[in-house]
């Protein structure tokens, strides 16, 4: 962005992203390759995910990847199954797949336990490695993100992604993923640089957001969407390019903007229709990607389009926050580690 002020954490940590993503891919390279062939030779019974929060949506991008790529549905469990309502899952054969920040949280950890108890191999996609999570799991990929101050998970969540994209790669044996992957540090280095003004002036005023997407581009819409709650004290809401033109139609307007994610996929064309419906009824709509209203870096995989996606947003996020009033590292009822039941 273009406004200048003190570096913020989170400002700092969304340009270590590109670094972060760089060093996973180098040093869990092999882990992520026998991964992927792994799954590749069983194949999974079934495979759910256990997360909370970002890591939730990464999970989101994770279920997306895979069905389009190796086409096995993917199903994200509510942690209470396991540790409020105690029921027990029965996944023989089964892969449970679990991605945390910090790996301690409770509801996190009995899901991920009772996975294994139900016969599930357990894969951690994690940051703090020395974690209770970790200790639990029968294979586990660190993030190597570092330390992450800022209460607003960028760095990590973008590593979450960017290893999720890689096992789908050597799981689906997609060449083309590959290559895409191991550019992303690149795209995601001049995305998180990129010139967002048109959206501060349109957010800053707003009363709320829609934010749209499809695919794993969906998953990213959920990320930007909790970030704007979090860090700038603006509402939004999340939607599939599919639904916004339903129900969410009739609240569009000058005051709630639309933030579309539309990476050059096979969504893209409905997608843009569907913005174009919005523009009609009086909507204001930002659409993000190479030569939209919003620039980013496109990575030639409708895959990996999203990820320096986010990145981008989370530059626009920062400087937003700060506009609108608020210390986008300390929301002031939030903490770092959430721990939930």
């Amino acid at each position: 962005m273009s406004e200048a002020a003190t570096i913020t954490l989170m400002r700092r940590e969304t340009e270590e992203a590109a670094e972060v993503v760089a060093r996973l891919l180098e040093r869990e390279g092999q882990a992520i390759a026998d991964l992927g062939r792994r799954l590749r030779m069983m194949p999974p019974a079934a495979i759910v995910t256990c997360a909370r929060g970002s890591s939730d949506h990464a999970a989101s991008y994770l279920k997306y990847a895979v069905e389009m790529s190796c086409g096995l549905p993917v199903a994200s469990v509510g942690p209470s199954i396991a540790s409020v309502y105690g029921a027990q899952l029965r996944l023989p054969g089964g892969v449970v797949l679990t991605i945390s920040q910090s790996g301690q949280s409770p509801d996190i950890l009995a899901l991920q336990a009772n996975a294994r108890r139900g016969g599930a191999l357990a894969v951690a996609l994690l940051n703090v490695t020395d974690s209770p999570l970790a200790e639990g799991a029968d294979i586990v990929i660190p993030l190597h993100a570092g330390e992450e101050r800022s209460v607003a998970a960028t760095k990590s969540f973008i590593a979450s992604v960017a290893a999720a994209a890689a096992i789908t790669a050597v799981w689906s044996g997609d060449e083309a993923l590959e290559r895409a992957v191991r550019d992303l540090p690149a795209a995601i280095s001049r995305s998180a640089r990129m010139d967002w003004t048109p959206a501060l002036e349109q957010l800053t005023e707003a009363r709320s957001l829609f934010t749209v997407g499809r695919g794993p581009a969906f998953a990213i819409a959920l990320e930007a969407a909790l970030k704007c709650k979090e860090t700038a004290g603006l509402h939004a809401e999340a939607f599939s390019a599919a639904e916004v033109a339903h129900g969410p139609m009739q609240i569009v307007g000058p005051d709630v903007p639309v933030l579309a994610f539309v990476p050059e996929d096979a969504a893209a064309a409905s997608t843009l229709e569907s913005l174009e419906r919005l523009r009609g009824f009086g909507g204001t709509v930002l659409s993000v990607g190479e030569g939209r209203d919003l620039p980013c870096v496109a990575t030639g995989h409708g895959l990996t389009d999203p990820i320096p996606m986010i990145a981008a947003f989370y530059s626009m996020a920062e400087a937003l926050a700060r506009r609108r009033g608020h210390d986008p590292d300390r929301p002031a009822k939030l903490r770092k580690v959430t721990e939930t039941l």
